[in-house]
C-alpha cells in the first residue's frame, strides 16, 4: 500500500516526538558528562567490581532462567498435565510485582531473621551474589517463559509427523527438528533476560548487601548523591551490553519463518513424561508461591518475627503514609499511560506495518530502540534533560517516561497484527469512496480489538510494578507506590513494604482477569 501526503505528514510527526523523548535526553545526558569523572569512574577499584558483580550475577541468572522457563514452557505445551491455565497463570504472578519485592520477600524467608532460617537454625547466606541471583531468577523466568511458550505454541507439527512415520527416534527428533527451530528464538530469549538481569536495582539493592551492582551505584549516585555526571558515565556502561543484546536479537530475528500452522502439534500419551512435568511445574510453583506466602505474613504479622499476632494494622500504617494517596497515583499513571502509550503504540504500528516505504522501516527502527535503553538509564537522561521545563516534577513527565520505557513490546504486538491484515484493504476502501479513517476505526481497530487489550494491559501493568525510570522523576506530591517499597525498607518498617506489595499485585492481578474474561467471552480471535 503506497502511503498518502496524509500519512507521510503522520511519519514526519512521529519522527519529531520519538526523536525529542527517545534520542534528545540520551543526547543531553550524555552532553552533561564531565570529562574528570571519566577518569575518576574508570580508575576507581569500587566501578570494576561492581562491573564484574553484575556480569557473574546476571550470567549466572540468565542461565537459570532460561533452563527453569523452557523446562516449565516445555511442560505447558508438550505434555498432557492437567490445568494447565491455571498453571500458567501461577507462573507469571513474579512479573506482576515490583523486582525490589522478590528480595524482600528472599530477606522474609531466608534473611537472618527469615522463618526458614529460625526453623532449621544456622546463619543466612542469602545477602550477596546468592540472593541477587535468586531474587533475580524469579523476577526474570516469568518473561522467558511466556517467550519461549509462544514460540513451543505455534510450532508445526508436520516435520514431526514425518519423522514418526520414517521411525526416526526422539531423541534424533529433538536435535534435527527441535533445536534448529528453537535455537534463534532461545538467542532472542537470552539476550532479553540477560538485559532485564544486568539493567535491574531492585533486587541487588534489597538483597544484595555489600556485593553493589552497576545499577545499584548509578541509584546511589544519581538519586542518593545528585551526581549526574558519574551517573550518567555508569549509564553509558549499562547501555553497552543493552545494545549489544538488541543488535544480536534484531539481525537474529528469522523474518522467513511462517507463523502458520499446517498442523498443530499433537501430544502423546506418556505417563512418564508427564509424572516429569507435573514435579518440575510444582517445585517451581511451590517456590514462586513461597514468596507471595511471605508477603501475606508479614503484611498481616504484627512485628516479624518477635510478635506473630494476626492484624490489619500494617494496612493502616501504610495509608496514614500516604499509600492510599500513591496508590492512587500509580492508578491514574498507569491508567493515562495505558492509554496514550496504546494509541502511540498503534499509530507507530500501523505507519510501519501498512505502508512499507524506507521511512516506515527507519520509523521501525527507531521505536524499538527503546528496548535497548534501561528504565534507569532512560529515567536519568529525562531528568537532566527536563529539569528546567515545565512538566519536571509532573504527571506528564512520568506518563511520557512509561510511555516511551514500555513502547516497544506493545508496539511489536500490534505490528504482527497489523502485518497479518489484508495488505490491499485501504486500497479497496479508496476505490469504493471509503476513507482511510473509517477503514482504520470499523474494521482493523475490530479485528485487532484483543491485541489493543493486550497492549493496555501490558502498559499497566509495567507502570504499576516499574521503580526505575519513575525513581528520577517522581515527587512527594505524584509518586506512585512501588517507590514507597525503598522507603518502608530504609525505614526498617518491612511489614509497610509488603502490604504495598501485595496491593500492587491485588491491583495488576485483577486487571489480568478481566482482560483474560472479556477475551474468553469475546472467543479472543484476532486476525491470525
Amino acid at each position: 500500500m503506497q502511503a498518502s501526503k496524509g500519512t507521510r505528514v503522520s511519519e514526519i510527526a512521529m519522527f519529531v516526538i520519538l526523536a525529542c523523548v527517545i534520542v534528545v535526553p540520551l543526547i543531553s545526558m550524555f552532553a552533561n558528562i564531565k570529562g574528570a569523572d571519566f577518569s575518576a569512574v574508570f580508575k576507581g577499584q569500587a566501578f570494576w567490581e561492581a562491573l564484574g558483580n553484575s556480569l557473574l550475577s546476571s550470567l549466572i541468572s540468565t542461565v537459570i532462567s532460561i533452563v527453569i522457563a523452557y523446562a516449565l514452557a516445555w511442560a505447558v505445551n508438550r505434555t498432557n498435565i492437567k490445568l494447565k491455565a491455571l498453571w500458567s497463570v501461577i507462573l507469571v504472578l513474579p512479573m506482576l510485582i515490583p523486582s525490589i519485592s522478590h528480595g524482600s520477600g528472599l530477606i522474609m524467608l531466608f534473611g537472618n531473621n527469615g522463618i526458614f532460617t529460625n526453623l532449621f537454625g544456622g546463619t543466612s547466606k542469602i545477602y550477596g551474589l546468592t540472593g541477587i541471583v535468586i531474587g533475580s531468577v524469579l523476577y526474570s523466568f516469568p518473561v522467558a517463559f511466556l517467550m519461549i511458550s509462544d514460540v513451543l505454541k505455534y510450532q508445526d507439527y508436520s516435520p514431526y509427523a514425518a519423522a514418526e512415520v520414517m521411525g526416526i527416534k526422539k531423541s534424533r527428533q529433538f536435535t534435527a527438528i527441535t533445536l534448529p527451530y528453537m535455537k534463534k528464538p532461545i538467542i532472542s530469549v537470552l539476550f532479553a533476560t540477560f538485559t532485564m538481569v544486568i539493567t535491574d536495582y531492585g533486587v541487588p539493592l534489597s538483597v544484595g548487601g555489600h556485593f553493589k551492582t552497576l545499577p545499584v551505584i548509578l541509584f546511589e549516585e544519581a538519586v542518593g548523591q545528585l551526581n549526574y555526571s558519574v551517573g550518567g558515565i555508569i549509564g553509558i556502561v549499562l547501555l553497552v551490553p543493552a545494545v549489544i543484546a538488541f543488535l544480536v536479537d534484531l539481525f537474529n530475528k528469522d523474518v522467513g519463518q511462517s507463523t502458520k500452522v499446517a498442523q498443530p502439534f499433537v501430544i502423546e500419551k506418556n505417563k512418564a513424561r508427564d509424572a516429569v512435568a507435573y514435579v518440575v511445574s510444582t517445585l517451581i510453583v511451590i517456590f514462586t508461591c513461597m514468596i507471595f506466602v511471605a508477603f501475606c505474613v508479614q503484611a498481616f504479622t504484627v512485628r516479624y518475627p518477635q510478635d506473630m499476632s494476626f492484624t490489619f494494622a500494617n494496612f493502616t500504617k501504610t495509608f496514614e503514609k500516604k499509600g492510599l494517596q500513591y496508590l492512587g497515583n500509580s492508578i491514574l499513571i498507569a491508567v493515562l499511560t495505558a492509554g496514550v502509550g496504546t494509541l502511540v503504540a498503534f499509530i507507530l504500528a500501523y505507519l510501519t506495518a501498512r505502508t512499507k516505504t524506507k521511512s516506515s522501516k527507519f520509523l521501525h527502527l527507531l521505536t524499538i530502540t527503546s528496548l535497548a535503553i534501561p528504565g534507569l538509564v532512560l529515567g536519568l537522561s529525562y531528568s537532566v534533560v527536563f529539569k528546567q521545563s515545565f512538566v519536571y516534577g509532573t504527571l506528564a513527565i512520568l506518563i511520557m517516561v512509561n510511555s516511551v520505557h514500555f513502547l516497544a513490546s506493545p508496539y511489536l504486538m500490534m505490528y504482527n497484527a497489523l502485518n497479518k491484515v489484508h495488505e490491499n484493504l485501504e486500497d479497496v476502501g479508496a476505490i469504493l469512496g471509503i476513507s482511510r479513517m473509517r477503514v482504520i476505526t470499523q474494521i482493523i481497530v475490530p479485528q485487532t480489538k484483543y491485541t489493543i487489550m493486550e497492549m493496555a494491559s501490558y502498559f499497566f501493568v509495567n507502570c504499576m510494578m516499574t521503580i526505575s525510570a519513575v525513581s528520577f522523576l517522581a515527587t512527594p506530591s505524584n509518586k506512585p507506590l512501588s517507590l514507597l517499597i525503598n522507603q518502608f525498607e530504609a525505614y526498617s518498617m518491612m511489614e509497610c513494604a509488603a502490604v504495598v506489595a501485595l496491593l500492587i499485585l491485588g491491583v495488576n492481578l485483577l486487571i489480568k482477569i478481566v482482560v483474560g474474561i472479556i477475551k474468553r467471552k469475546g472467543g479472543a480471535k484476532d486476525v491470525k
